[in-house]
């Protein structure tokens, strides 16, 4: 628990933000920020990316109290055909989340782009939920993705969903660097 000005408060709730628009990891790692802001301890893991080289990334390495662990081959994943390697780096994502949670090694846990590894069949949803119910009191979670599964929405006290009204990818444009990575 973290005191504040406006009395005691307790973390330990469970944030879903999934859907098909862009913003979730952007939103995910806001929320960072603002915990970091106000001294928490941020862990965020991410599923299925490597490399440091988002924005985001490089810029919560300057910040105190954020860790990010990264479980990625390098490559895209394909759903249709996944490799050994996209299964290793997902058992390895899982075994840090236990690590963490475990430990109480953070305030806030973010898991970006668990939901995702969840629908692609490289995690269980079942036990991803298991291992929050387990979890040490007072850890705020958030599971980021598209396609996040009923499991996850079930046991979640926020569930945002990001839509994808209108994208410039549509008309054939390529991310930018600084806004879309």
């Amino acid at each position: 628990m973290v005191g504040d000005v406006m009395g005691e408060r307790t973390l330990g709730k469970v944030h879903v933000v999934t859907g098909p628009g862009k913003g979730k990891t952007t939103a995910a790692f806001g929320l960072a920020l603002r915990a970091a802001g106000h001294g928490l301890r941020v862990c965020i893991v991410q599923f299925m990316k490597s490399g440091m080289t988002t924005g985001e990334a490089l810029a919560v390495e300057r910040v105190p109290n954020i860790q990010v662990h990264q479980y990625g081959t390098g490559r895209f994943v394909d759903p249709k055909k996944l490799t050994q390697g996209d299964r290793r780096c997902a058992k390895e994502a899982m075994t840090r989340v236990r690590e963490l949670l475990e430990k109480g090694s953070c305030d806030v846990l973010i898991m970006d782009e668990v939901n995702l590894a969840s629908s692609f069949g490289l995690l269980d949803p079942e036990d991803v939920v298991a291992m929050l119910r387990s979890r040490k009191p007072g850890i705020e979670v958030v599971l980021t993705g598209r396609d996040a599964p009923k499991e996850f929405v079930d046991c979640a006290d926020y569930v945002s969903y990001v839509d994808d009204r209108k994208h410039p990818f549509k008309e054939g444009e390529q991310a930018r660097k600084g806004i879309e990575w």
